[in-house]
């Protein structure tokens, strides 16, 4: 856990100086970990700190444990509405993966934006999921919904070319992820 939030905290100290940068907490409790997801445009729009972009939509499993939050995105909560929960980060290594939703180890892996639909990437950190109401595999899955090609570090946009991390499998559709500044 700490090596995540010194990840975190180092990119957001490169933040530009415009926006500030997240306002981090562990939470407790149960999450979405979207880190292996990818995401589906939902052809609506998401306002972001005063910006919009297009909205998308990822599956994720729900797990239980602490996770790192960024409260400016939170109403400064932890708490979730009733029957949601929040997409944070975690240091977990082994979680369900889509599309069997069994447990399998995260591999993370770098790729590059481009312009063909799907080749963007998208920020799930910190944004509201539904739990969905069925369990697959037994595994309790939550639709998430957060901003396509928006940077969890600035809260600005990620141009095409752009260097991304995720642990979404190769060929998934705008990986949710964190570009690398």
């Amino acid at each position: 856990m700490k090596r995540i939030i010194a990840l975190v905290s180092v990119l957001a100290i490169g933040s530009t100086a415009a926006i500030a940068g997240p306002n981090l907490r562990i939470c407790r409790g149960e999450y979405a970990l979207c880190a292996a997801s990818s995401a589906d445009a939902t052809g609506r729009s998401i306002v972001v700190n005063g910006a919009t972009f297009r909205e998308g939509v990822s599956v994720c499993p729900v797990l239980r444990g602490p996770a790192i939050a960024d409260m400016n995105l939170m109403n400064n909560s932890c708490k979730a509405p009733k029957g949601k929960v929040w997409s944070l980060f975690s240091n977990v290594k082994n979680f369900p993966q889509a599309p069997t939703w069994a447990v399998k180890p995260e591999v993370i892996r770098t790729f590059t934006t481009t312009a063909t639909p799907g080749g963007g990437m998208s920020n799930m950190w910190s944004f509201p999921c539904v739990k969905r109401k069925n369990l697959v595999n037994g595994v309790q899955l939550a639709d998430c919904y957060g901003p396509l090609n928006e940077s969890p570090w600035t809260a600005t946009s990620v141009p095409v070319g752009s260097v991304v991390g995720t642990a979404a499998a190769i060929g998934a559709s705008n990986p949710v992820g964190g570009n690398i500044p």
